[in-house]
């Protein structure tokens, strides 16, 4: 299937950029202050000038050789430029999803257990909060407090050597990892609940288990097929959506190089980021598919009997 997302996503996100106001020729030769024709020729030598499918045609078929195309502004390979920002944003996602793991899911499990207490009335303000806060105002009230304010962090940028950089990933993975881990929250509170009110849970009990052995071995473990779902969407989603953050925070990611090149009409870095997205985010959901089966033996009895039935 991802041929077909591909396809359909880089045909829309092209004709969104054809459609946007801007001459990427003109955009290139502004600074020189050359004459139309130049500007012309320049159109010409891009394939500007071509009808939006043989455009977008051209584009597909040099992107299955392996062709990334060449950015309008710098002359510099797509992918080069994709190779240098992509780890950064990934570090930026993980980062976030490993803050949001450590927040949501022990939140989400007592929650649960003390459910309709004044932990579990306050833990699902702050989740409702915490999904509701756009990433902008967070990252900059974030900012106010621990640069501004007490200058326990550096403010924006991605600093160099092991101590600084980890250091600058702070506030970013906060602000982006507060949001996921409001909807982990809810997911595994949710998903807890459900799993609390089955007959094995009262029989492990009955056993004379101990409470947090049932916690973990019983309920969390039965619980984690939606949660998994969930930090496997949200994981992708992170990839995709660090934009805004990267932007707040100055960091030399993918979303604010696909922002860069939007400004300029970039078609070939923008288009090529959003192929790499598209990429990882399918590698991503089928790891959680993956994942599935190491969860629940269920599932993976059931992939053990179609591959009898196919054999």
């Amino acid at each position: 299937m991802l041929i077909p997302v591909l396809i359909g996503t880089t045909l829309i996100v092209y004709c969104i950029m054809d459609l946007t106001p801007g001459d990427p020729a003109r955009m290139i030769l502004a600074e020189t202050k050359t004459s139309e024709e130049n500007i012309e020729k320049m159109r010409e030598s891009l394939g500007l000038n071509d009808p939006l499918l043989v455009r977008y045609v051209r584009y597909i078929t040099n992107l299955l050789k392996g062709d990334w195309g060449i950015s309008y502004k710098n002359r510099i390979s797509v992918l080069a430029q994709i190779k240098e920002k992509l780890p950064n944003t990934m570090l930026l996602a993980f980062s976030g999803m490993v803050v949001a793991i450590i927040i949501g899911i022990p939140i989400g499990i007592i929650a649960a257990k003390k459910q309709y207490t004044l932990f579990d009335n306050v833990s699902m303000i702050g989740a409702l909060i915490g999904t509701s806060a756009p990433a902008f105002w967070l990252g900059l009230l974030l900012v106010i407090t621990f640069s501004l304010k007490l200058k326990w962090l550096p403010p924006a940028g991605m600093g160099q050597g092991f101590v600084m950089k980890l250091k600058s990933l702070i506030l970013p993975a906060l602000t982006i990892g507060t949001g996921t881990a409001a909807i982990i929250t809810r997911m595994t509170r949710s998903s807890m609940l459900e799993t609390m009110r089955q007959d094995y849970i009262d029989t492990a009990r009955a056993k004379g288990i101990k409470e947090s052995l049932v916690t973990t071995g019983h309920m969390l473990k039965n619980a984690l097929i939606p949660i998994v779902t969930v930090v496997g969407l949200q994981f992708g989603s992170l990839l995709g959506g660090s934009v805004m953050t990267e932007n707040v925070f100055s960091w030399p990611g993918l979303g604010r190089f696909v922002v860069e090149s939007i400004k300029t009409k970039d078609v070939p870095c923008v288009l090529g980021s959003v192929v790499a997205l598209c990429i990882l985010f399918s590698i991503v959901n089928l790891c959680v598919d993956i994942l599935y089966a190491f969860v629940d033996p269920r599932i993976k009895s059931q992939y053990k009997t179609s591959r009898r039935k196919h054999i």
